[in-house]
Protein backbone atom coordinates (compact mmCIF):
# COMPACT_ATOMS: atom_id res chain seq x y z
CA UNK A 1 0.00 0.00 0.00
CA UNK A 2 1.30 3.45 -0.57
CA UNK A 3 2.23 5.89 1.89
CA UNK A 4 -0.19 8.76 1.09
CA UNK A 5 -3.08 5.75 1.50
CA UNK A 6 -1.59 4.43 4.64
CA UNK A 7 -1.92 7.86 5.85
CA UNK A 8 -5.12 8.36 4.75
CA UNK A 9 -6.29 5.20 6.23
CA UNK A 10 -4.77 6.30 9.39
CA UNK A 11 -6.55 9.68 9.53
CA UNK A 12 -10.07 8.14 8.45
CA UNK A 13 -9.45 5.56 11.29
CA UNK A 14 -8.04 8.17 14.29
CA UNK A 15 -11.74 9.85 14.79
CA UNK A 16 -13.08 6.67 15.02
CA UNK A 17 -10.38 5.51 17.56
CA UNK A 18 -10.80 9.37 19.40
CA UNK A 19 -14.16 8.39 19.83
CA UNK A 20 -13.91 5.05 21.52
CA UNK A 21 -11.18 6.03 23.34
CA UNK A 22 -13.37 9.12 24.96
CA UNK A 23 -15.86 6.73 25.54
CA UNK A 24 -14.07 4.51 27.55
CA UNK A 25 -12.17 8.00 29.17
CA UNK A 26 -15.66 8.83 30.22
CA UNK A 27 -17.06 5.71 31.38
CA UNK A 28 -13.76 5.40 33.48
CA UNK A 29 -14.62 8.59 34.94
CA UNK A 30 -17.98 7.52 35.89
CA UNK A 31 -17.20 4.55 37.72
CA UNK A 32 -17.77 5.37 41.59
CA UNK A 33 -14.89 4.44 44.03
CA UNK A 34 -15.08 1.22 46.57
CA UNK A 35 -15.80 3.13 49.09
CA UNK A 36 -18.81 4.61 47.28
CA UNK A 37 -19.65 1.08 46.16
CA UNK A 38 -19.87 0.01 49.84
CA UNK A 39 -21.45 2.66 51.53
CA UNK A 40 -23.74 2.68 48.35
CA UNK A 41 -24.29 -1.38 50.01
CA UNK A 42 -24.33 -0.73 53.10
CA UNK A 43 -26.67 2.68 53.97
CA UNK A 44 -29.84 0.75 53.04
CA UNK A 45 -29.19 -2.13 55.82
CA UNK A 46 -27.99 0.38 58.32
CA UNK A 47 -31.30 2.25 57.35
CA UNK A 48 -33.76 -1.02 58.06
CA UNK A 49 -31.55 -1.91 61.33
CA UNK A 50 -32.71 1.69 62.37
CA UNK A 51 -35.54 1.12 61.56
CA UNK A 52 -36.69 -2.31 63.15
CA UNK A 53 -34.87 -0.94 66.10
CA UNK A 54 -37.26 2.10 66.37
CA UNK A 55 -40.67 0.58 65.40
CA UNK A 56 -39.25 -2.22 68.03
CA UNK A 57 -38.63 0.75 70.84
CA UNK A 58 -41.94 2.18 69.95
CA UNK A 59 -43.71 -1.37 70.93
CA UNK A 60 -42.34 -1.42 73.73
CA UNK A 61 -43.66 1.98 74.51
CA UNK A 62 -46.79 1.03 74.39
CA UNK A 63 -46.50 -1.85 76.68
CA UNK A 64 -47.63 -4.35 74.44
CA UNK A 65 -46.23 -6.99 76.48
CA UNK A 66 -44.91 -6.25 80.06
CA UNK A 67 -40.76 -5.21 80.00
CA UNK A 68 -39.82 -8.72 81.31
CA UNK A 69 -41.85 -10.65 78.74
CA UNK A 70 -40.61 -7.80 75.60
CA UNK A 71 -38.16 -5.91 76.85
CA UNK A 72 -36.59 -2.47 74.44
CA UNK A 73 -33.91 -2.31 72.99
CA UNK A 74 -31.86 -0.52 75.27
CA UNK A 75 -31.67 -3.52 78.21
CA UNK A 76 -31.28 -6.31 75.34
CA UNK A 77 -28.32 -4.45 73.97
CA UNK A 78 -26.83 -3.65 77.63
CA UNK A 79 -27.00 -7.69 78.38
CA UNK A 80 -25.65 -8.60 74.95
CA UNK A 81 -22.82 -6.54 75.89
CA UNK A 82 -22.05 -8.09 78.98
CA UNK A 83 -22.63 -11.34 77.43
CA UNK A 84 -19.35 -10.57 74.84
CA UNK A 85 -17.59 -9.83 77.72
CA UNK A 86 -17.69 -13.26 79.14
CA UNK A 87 -16.50 -16.47 78.00
CA UNK A 88 -19.60 -18.09 79.02
CA UNK A 89 -20.91 -16.89 75.60
CA UNK A 90 -17.51 -17.41 73.40
CA UNK A 91 -17.78 -20.68 74.28
CA UNK A 92 -21.39 -21.55 73.49
CA UNK A 93 -20.49 -19.71 70.07
CA UNK A 94 -17.28 -22.01 69.27
CA UNK A 95 -19.46 -25.01 70.13
CA UNK A 96 -22.55 -24.18 67.74
CA UNK A 97 -19.93 -23.35 65.19
CA UNK A 98 -17.94 -26.70 65.56
CA UNK A 99 -20.99 -28.51 65.18
CA UNK A 100 -22.37 -26.32 62.27
CA UNK A 101 -19.22 -26.39 60.23
CA UNK A 102 -18.83 -30.28 60.94
CA UNK A 103 -22.13 -31.18 60.26
CA UNK A 104 -22.33 -28.90 56.90
CA UNK A 105 -18.64 -30.57 55.66
CA UNK A 106 -20.41 -34.26 56.20
CA UNK A 107 -23.90 -32.97 54.19
CA UNK A 108 -21.75 -31.35 51.91
CA UNK A 109 -20.06 -34.32 51.11
CA UNK A 110 -23.30 -36.94 50.79
CA UNK A 111 -24.58 -34.23 48.98
CA UNK A 112 -22.08 -33.67 45.92
CA UNK A 113 -21.79 -37.42 46.00
CA UNK A 114 -25.35 -38.07 46.04
CA UNK A 115 -25.93 -35.33 43.11
CA UNK A 116 -23.35 -36.96 41.09
CA UNK A 117 -24.43 -40.45 41.23
CA UNK A 118 -27.91 -39.56 40.32
CA UNK A 119 -26.59 -36.43 37.53
CA UNK A 120 -24.72 -39.62 36.03
CA UNK A 121 -26.87 -42.34 36.18
CA UNK A 122 -30.57 -42.90 35.00
CA UNK A 123 -31.79 -45.53 37.04
CA UNK A 124 -30.32 -42.89 40.51
CA UNK A 125 -32.33 -40.34 39.09
CA UNK A 126 -35.29 -42.15 38.21
CA UNK A 127 -35.31 -44.25 41.91
CA UNK A 128 -34.41 -41.35 44.19
CA UNK A 129 -34.57 -38.55 42.41
CA UNK A 130 -38.04 -37.44 43.68
CA UNK A 131 -36.92 -38.75 46.78
CA UNK A 132 -34.33 -35.76 47.04
CA UNK A 133 -36.64 -33.78 46.84
CA UNK A 134 -39.52 -34.39 49.37
CA UNK A 135 -36.26 -34.91 52.04
CA UNK A 136 -35.74 -31.57 51.16
CA UNK A 137 -38.98 -30.30 52.02
CA UNK A 138 -39.46 -32.23 55.04
CA UNK A 139 -38.81 -30.19 58.23
CA UNK A 140 -35.69 -30.99 60.10
CA UNK A 141 -37.64 -31.06 63.62
CA UNK A 142 -39.61 -33.98 62.29
CA UNK A 143 -36.23 -35.89 62.41
CA UNK A 144 -35.44 -35.58 66.14
CA UNK A 145 -37.40 -38.43 67.64
CA UNK A 146 -35.68 -40.91 65.32
CA UNK A 147 -32.45 -39.33 65.84
CA UNK A 148 -32.66 -39.82 69.67
CA UNK A 149 -33.33 -43.16 69.55
CA UNK A 150 -30.76 -44.05 67.58
CA UNK A 151 -28.04 -42.12 68.99
CA UNK A 152 -29.72 -41.46 72.08
CA UNK A 153 -28.64 -37.22 73.33
CA UNK A 154 -25.33 -37.09 71.72
CA UNK A 155 -23.79 -34.66 69.39
CA UNK A 156 -24.31 -37.41 66.59
CA UNK A 157 -28.27 -37.10 67.13
CA UNK A 158 -27.41 -33.82 65.86
CA UNK A 159 -24.80 -34.21 63.34
CA UNK A 160 -27.51 -36.65 62.10
CA UNK A 161 -30.17 -34.14 61.70
CA UNK A 162 -27.73 -31.57 60.19
CA UNK A 163 -27.18 -33.93 57.66
CA UNK A 164 -30.39 -35.35 56.48
CA UNK A 165 -31.36 -31.20 56.94
CA UNK A 166 -28.96 -29.98 54.52
CA UNK A 167 -27.58 -33.08 52.02
CA UNK A 168 -30.79 -33.09 49.74
CA UNK A 169 -30.45 -29.12 48.90
CA UNK A 170 -26.56 -29.62 47.90
CA UNK A 171 -27.56 -32.53 46.16
CA UNK A 172 -30.49 -30.67 44.41
CA UNK A 173 -28.16 -28.02 43.58
CA UNK A 174 -25.60 -30.52 41.89
CA UNK A 175 -28.11 -32.41 39.63
CA UNK A 176 -29.78 -29.20 38.72
CA UNK A 177 -26.11 -27.58 37.64
CA UNK A 178 -25.07 -30.65 35.54
CA UNK A 179 -28.87 -30.75 33.76
CA UNK A 180 -28.33 -26.83 33.01
CA UNK A 181 -25.02 -27.23 31.26
CA UNK A 182 -25.36 -26.39 27.23
CA UNK A 183 -25.35 -29.44 25.56
CA UNK A 184 -22.84 -27.27 23.16
CA UNK A 185 -19.75 -27.32 25.95
CA UNK A 186 -20.29 -31.57 26.14
CA UNK A 187 -19.55 -31.33 22.39
CA UNK A 188 -16.40 -29.67 22.68
CA UNK A 189 -15.37 -31.44 25.65
CA UNK A 190 -16.25 -34.89 24.05
CA UNK A 191 -14.32 -33.85 20.54
CA UNK A 192 -11.33 -33.00 22.35
CA UNK A 193 -11.08 -36.34 23.74
CA UNK A 194 -12.60 -35.84 27.56
CA UNK A 195 -14.28 -38.74 28.63
CA UNK A 196 -15.85 -40.05 32.32
CA UNK A 197 -14.29 -38.10 35.20
CA UNK A 198 -12.39 -35.90 33.14
CA UNK A 199 -15.30 -34.73 31.63
CA UNK A 200 -16.99 -34.06 34.77
CA UNK A 201 -13.63 -32.23 36.31
CA UNK A 202 -12.90 -30.01 33.16
CA UNK A 203 -16.37 -29.19 31.54
CA UNK A 204 -19.12 -30.11 33.60
CA UNK A 205 -18.00 -29.39 37.48
CA UNK A 206 -16.66 -25.83 36.13
CA UNK A 207 -20.05 -24.87 33.83
CA UNK A 208 -22.46 -26.42 36.97
CA UNK A 209 -20.70 -24.08 39.40
CA UNK A 210 -22.79 -21.45 40.22
CA UNK A 211 -25.78 -24.36 40.57
CA UNK A 212 -23.59 -25.67 43.23
CA UNK A 213 -22.44 -22.84 44.91
CA UNK A 214 -26.30 -21.53 45.31
CA UNK A 215 -27.33 -25.27 46.61
CA UNK A 216 -24.33 -24.91 48.89
CA UNK A 217 -25.80 -21.55 50.21
CA UNK A 218 -29.39 -23.92 50.87
CA UNK A 219 -27.79 -26.14 52.34
CA UNK A 220 -25.68 -24.00 54.94
CA UNK A 221 -29.45 -22.16 55.71
CA UNK A 222 -30.78 -25.67 56.29
CA UNK A 223 -27.99 -26.60 58.31
CA UNK A 224 -28.11 -23.97 60.24
CA UNK A 225 -32.16 -24.16 61.52
CA UNK A 226 -31.95 -27.64 61.53
CA UNK A 227 -28.50 -27.00 64.31
CA UNK A 228 -30.71 -24.66 66.13
CA UNK A 229 -33.49 -27.06 66.69
CA UNK A 230 -31.10 -29.59 67.74
CA UNK A 231 -29.19 -27.54 70.16
CA UNK A 232 -33.20 -26.76 72.06
CA UNK A 233 -33.87 -30.57 72.26
CA UNK A 234 -30.38 -32.11 72.51
CA UNK A 235 -28.85 -30.80 75.95
CA UNK A 236 -25.71 -32.29 76.58
CA UNK A 237 -24.05 -31.67 79.84
CA UNK A 238 -20.78 -29.53 80.31
CA UNK A 239 -21.43 -28.52 76.71
CA UNK A 240 -22.49 -24.59 76.59
CA UNK A 241 -24.28 -23.68 72.90
CA UNK A 242 -26.40 -21.18 71.79
CA UNK A 243 -29.00 -23.48 71.66
CA UNK A 244 -29.00 -24.09 75.36
CA UNK A 245 -28.47 -20.42 76.32
CA UNK A 246 -32.07 -19.57 74.50
CA UNK A 247 -33.64 -22.89 75.99
CA UNK A 248 -32.00 -22.07 79.37
CA UNK A 249 -33.14 -18.12 79.13
CA UNK A 250 -36.64 -19.56 78.35
CA UNK A 251 -36.88 -22.07 81.51
CA UNK A 252 -35.67 -18.73 83.50
CA UNK A 253 -37.81 -16.11 82.09
CA UNK A 254 -34.47 -14.11 81.29
CA UNK A 255 -36.35 -12.11 77.93
CA UNK A 256 -33.24 -9.98 77.67
CA UNK A 257 -31.02 -13.18 77.74
CA UNK A 258 -32.83 -14.75 75.09
CA UNK A 259 -33.07 -11.91 72.92
CA UNK A 260 -29.49 -11.32 73.30
CA UNK A 261 -29.21 -14.79 71.99
CA UNK A 262 -31.16 -14.31 69.68
CA UNK A 263 -29.29 -11.34 67.72
CA UNK A 264 -25.74 -13.71 68.30
CA UNK A 265 -27.90 -15.94 66.50
CA UNK A 266 -28.79 -13.68 63.64
CA UNK A 267 -25.79 -11.48 63.26
CA UNK A 268 -24.03 -15.17 62.37
CA UNK A 269 -26.25 -15.92 59.95
CA UNK A 270 -25.73 -13.10 58.06
CA UNK A 271 -21.89 -13.46 58.06
CA UNK A 272 -21.94 -16.78 56.45
CA UNK A 273 -24.85 -15.25 54.09
CA UNK A 274 -22.55 -12.06 53.43
CA UNK A 275 -19.39 -14.93 52.62
CA UNK A 276 -21.91 -17.04 50.21
CA UNK A 277 -23.22 -13.61 48.56
CA UNK A 278 -19.46 -12.89 48.02
CA UNK A 279 -18.65 -15.92 46.12
CA UNK A 280 -21.32 -15.25 43.92
CA UNK A 281 -20.99 -12.48 42.77
CA UNK A 282 -17.31 -13.34 41.92
CA UNK A 283 -18.92 -16.35 39.98
CA UNK A 284 -21.23 -13.93 38.18
CA UNK A 285 -18.35 -11.67 36.95
CA UNK A 286 -16.49 -14.19 35.97
CA UNK A 287 -19.38 -15.57 33.43
CA UNK A 288 -20.11 -11.88 32.58
CA UNK A 289 -23.66 -11.27 33.90
CA UNK A 290 -22.18 -8.96 36.86
CA UNK A 291 -20.49 -5.82 36.10
CA UNK A 292 -17.11 -5.96 37.41
CA UNK A 293 -17.41 -2.62 39.07
CA UNK A 294 -20.12 -3.63 41.29
CA UNK A 295 -17.82 -6.01 43.62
Amino acid sequence: MAPSAVRTTVEGANPQLSGLDALETAVRRGTPSRTARLWAGTWPKLLAVALFLAFWQVVAWTNWRPDYVLPGPVPVFQQLGEDLATLDLWRAVGNTMQRGLLGFALATSVGLALGLAVARSRILRSAIGSMITALQTMPSIAWFPLAILLFQLTESAILFVIVLGAAPSIANGVIAGVDYVPPLLLRVGRNIGARGVALYRHVIAPAALPWIVAGLKQGWAFAWRSLMAGELLVIIAEKPSLGVRLQFAREFARATDMIATMIVILVIGLLVDLAFSSVDRRLRARWGVLDQTSL
